[in-house]
């Protein structure tokens, strides 16, 4: 396993300070966030740090170059929007961003792109794998055409009242997972594996290593902490937020060591990236910096 971070807590540093900090501490590798310049979509969300609007040789040559010299592999292309929203018009404007991004890994050689399914959030589950059979197939296909993959991250990007009730993706459990492998059973698509996410839902993190070995694709690390007195209060039909945080790796409920030694028993040799959206290393770039050197202290122990 490669062990590296998802670029897009360093919102607002260039590609080459990216690439530079990450070095210096460590990591192997980045998967880059790849949002349209200047849009920012929600926290987390918009934050770029590679234009696919604007390549040609020239940067292709460099962006490939420089990561190589300071001794890091892009792992994939990263761009998380909701493709099934139920606004046409935004649904389109991501499909079409979507493209330039599977597009621009085809052209550095990067095989990968992460990103989600999409969800229309008002909708039941039966209607949006309806929406999901007429929107994705083409878009797999596509990937394909252009030697790409495509690893869907199981968040259900449900938080609070903004996304609420249905989440903003509908890629979310083993039993949705499986009925979306049958709609698409294409080599090219699968998992970029996130164990935080089925904490909060109280799920299994482990199992779903095995019986989806074959279509993990890239490993989110990322820590989710519960607040069982929270719980007891709210249940959870409330927001999750109201009951959780995610937390950098080893400050939360994931049980680590069992589940990067479920990836070794799969044989799992591919990239694993820290993802940071804990607010306790909110607020200053020192603070940023503070949560990438601990969680690859923590995950370098165990990522070997």
């Amino acid at each position: 396993m490669k062990l590296g971070i998802i670029s897009s807590i360093l919102d607002g540093w260039t590609y080459e300070e990216m690439i530079d900090e990450i070095s210096r501490i460590g990591y192997e590798c980045v998967e880059v966030a790849c949002w349209p310049q200047g849009k920012a979509e929600r926290k987390y969300g918009g934050v770029s740090h590679i234009d696919v609007n604007n390549l040609d040789e020239e940067k292709k040559e460099h962006i490939l170059s420089y990561a190589a010299e300071h001794g890091v592999t892009i792992s994939a292309l990263a761009y998380y929007p909701n493709t099934m929203d139920g606004n046409p018009d935004k649904r389109k404007a991501s499909i079409e961003h979507l493209y330039k991004v599977i597009d621009a890994a085809s052209f550095l050689g990067i095989d990968l792109v992460t990103t989600f399914i999409g969800r229309v959030t008002e909708l039941p589950v039966e209607d949006n794998l309806e929406i999901f059979a007429e929107v994705w197939p083409p878009i797999i296909k596509y990937a394909a055409s252009k030697g790409v993959r495509i690893g869907i991250e199981n968040c259900p990007m449900l938080f609070d009242r903004t996304n609420w009730p249905g989440g903003q993706n509908l890629f979310t459990s083993p039993v949705l997972w499986r009925k979306m492998f049958e709609i698409i059973p294409d080599r090219n698509f699968g998992i970029n594996f996130d164990p935080s996410h089925f904490v909060w839902q109280q799920m299994d993190y482990i199992a779903p290593i095995y019986e989806f070995k074959d279509r993990i694709f890239h490993v989110h690390f990322k820590d989710i902490k519960l607040y069982p007195e929270k719980l007891k209060e709210c249940g959870v039909m409330a927001y999750p937020l109201d009951y959780m945080d995610p937390k950098i790796p080893g400050y939360g409920d994931v049980e680590w060591k069992r589940f990067v030694s479920a990836l070794t028993d799969i044989r799992y040799d591919g990239f694993a990236c820290v993802e940071v959206e804990d607010r306790a290393f909110e607020g200053s770039k020192e603070k940023i910096i503070d949560s990438l050197k601990q969680s690859y202290k923590y995950m370098r122990a165990l990522v070997i």
